[in-house]
C-alpha cells in the first residue's frame, strides 16, 4: 500500500487510510483525548494555565475537533472542517495575544501526533492490522498535523497584522500630537504612550525627508522610532539622544533617499527640531547647502540662523546701507563685497585684495569711501554687528538665488 508522500490540502482525503480503520481508532480517542491533555501539560505547563483559564472550554473543543475531524476525513473524506478550522484559528489568535510565537503550539501539535502514533501501534497489534498500514497512518498523522498549523497561523496571522496595524496607527497619531502648535497635557501624552507601547524620551531627534520615501524604510528602523512616511513632508522621531547605533541605523535605513537630521532637543520643542530639518532640505534645494545623503543640522546653525527670515534680513540690510543706495549699482556692489570681506575676516588690505582678486590700494580706496558713507555704523558695534549680519545673509542669498 502506497504512502503519502506530501502533505494534503484543506480538506484533501487522507488516502490511502481504508475507511475501516475509522472504525478501528474512533473507540480510542476518548482515552486518546486525555492522555495527550496530560503530555502535553506536562511538557507545556503555560498550557495546563490556559485550560484553567477563560479560554479552557475552547481548547479543550479544539483538541478534541482536531482528533474527531481526523477520523472523520477517514471514514468520510468530504466531511468538513469548519467547526475544527474555526477552534484552531482561535488557538493561533490566544497564542499571539498571549505574546507567544507559534513554535509552542506547534510543538505540542507534534507532541501529540506522536502519542496518538502510539495509540494506532496498540491498535494494530489489537486488530492485528499490517505495518504497511500503520505506516500509512503516521503519514497521513503528520501531514494532518501540518494543515492544523496551517489553519491557526491564520488566526495568530490574522491578530497580529491588526495589532500591528492598530499599533502604527496609535504611534502615527503620538508622533502628530507631539509635533502639534498646542502641546497637549502631559497625563493625556503619558496615556497615549501606554496605548502605543511607546516610552516617552526626555530628548529627541527629529528627521526630516525628501519625498517621495522608498519602502524599505519602515522595516529598517528601529522598533522604536517614530514615523509618518506617507505625507507630503516625512519625517521621524529618534527618540533619545543619536548614539552610534543609532546613527549606523539612520544610515542604513535612510540608504537612497535624502534626508536632514534637526537638532536633539527635549520633546516639547520636536516641533523646531522637524522645522529646522525641513529648512535645511529647503536650503539643499536652492543650492545654498551641498547636496548629501543625510544632513546635519548642527553642521549649519549660522546658515539656519542668518536665513531664518530673509525678508527681515532684506530690511535690516536696506537700512543700514541706506547710505549706499544711491550710487550705481557697479560700483554699490563692489564696495559691499569689499565690506563683507572687511568686516567678516578683520584682515588687513593686503589680505582682502587676495580675497577679492584686487590690488591693495584698491581695497583701501574703497574702505575709505566706505568709511565717508557709513563712518558713524561702522565706528558703533551695535551697527557694525547688524551691518555684519546683514551682509553675511545677504552673501549666502545671491550666491544662489541673485541680488
Amino acid at each position: 500500500m502506497p504512502t503519502i508522500a506530501r502533505s494534503p490540502e484543506a480538506g484533501e482525503p487522507l488516502e490511502p487510510l481504508p475507511r475501516r480503520f475509522a472504525t478501528f481508532i474512533r473507540p480510542e480517542l476518548p482515552g486518546l483525548l486525555n492522555e495527550i491533555r496530560t503530555e502535553v501539560t506536562r511538557a507545556y505547563p503555560v498550557y495546563g494555565r490556559l485550560l484553567n483559564g477563560p479560554n479552557g472550554d475552547a481548547i479543550r473543543q479544539g483538541v478534541e475537533q482536531a482528533l474527531v475531524a481526523f477520523v472523520d476525513r477517514v471514514a468520510d473524506p468530504g466531511r468538513s472542517s469548519e467547526l475544527r478550522d474555526e477552534l484552531l484559528r482561535r488557538f493561533g489568535r490566544v497564542e499571539a495575544y498571549e505574546g507567544r510565537d507559534l513554535e509552542t503550539l506547534q510543538s505540542a501539535y507534534r507532541l501529540g501526533a506522536r502519542i496518538a502514533l502510539r495509540r494506532a501501534r496498540t491498535v494494530g497489534r489489537q486488530y492485528n492490522l499490517s505495518p504497511a498500514l500503520i505506516l500509512a497512518f503516521a503519514d497521513a498523522l503528520f501531514a494532518y498535523v501540518e494543515e492544523l498549523e496551517a489553519v491557526t497561523r491564520e488566526g495568530y496571522t490574522e491578530v497580529r497584522e491588526r495589532a500591528t496595524s492598530e499599533m502604527t496607527a496609535l504611534r502615527r497619531r503620538l508622533l502628530h500630537l507631539i509635533l502639534a502648535s498646542s502641546p497637549l497635557p502631559r497625563s493625556t501624552v503619558s496615556e497615549l504612550c501606554e496605548a502605543a507601547a511607546w516610552e516617552l524620551p526626555a530628548t529627541c531627534t527629529l528627521v526630516a525627508l525628501r519625498p517621495p520615501v522608498p519602502d524599505h524604510i519602515q522595516a529598517a528602523l528601529d522598533g522604536d522610532v517614530l514615523a509618518d512616511l506617507d505625507i507630503p513632508q516625512p519625517h521621524l522621531l529618534v527618540p533619545g539622544d543619536l548614539t552610534p547605533h543609532r546613527l549606523s541605523m539612520l544610515g542604513t535605513a535612510l540608504a537612497g533617499t535624502r534626508a536632514a537630521m534637526g537638532l536633539t532637543v527635549p520633546v516639547a520643542q520636536a516641533a523646531d527640531s522637524v522645522r529646522w530639518a525641513r529648512r535645511v532640505l529647503q536650503f539643499v534645494d536652492d543650492g545654498v547647502l551641498p547636496d548629501a545623503p543625510l544632513i546635519r543640522c548642527e553642521d549649519h546653525l549660522t546658515t539656519l540662523w542668518l536665513l531664518a527670515d530673509p525678508a527681515l534680513v532684506g530690511h535690516l540690510a536696506s537700512r543700514e546701507l541706506a547710505p549706499l543706495r544711491g550710487l550705481p549699482p557697479s560700483r554699490r556692489d563692489r564696495l559691499v563685497e569689499t565690506l563683507r570681506v572687511h568686516i567678516s575676516t578683520r584682515a588687513p588690505a593686503e589680505q582682502v585684495g587676495e580675497m577679492l582678486g584686487v590690488h591693495a590700494q584698491t581695497v583701501r580706496y574703497r574702505l575709505r569711501n566706505l568709511d565717508t558713507y557709513l563712518g558713524d555704523r561702522l565706528s558703533d558695534p551695535d551697527r557694525r554687528f547688524a551691518i555684519e549680519v546683514a551682509l553675511r545673509s545677504l552673501h549666502l542669498r545671491n550666491e544662489h538665488g541673485g541680488r
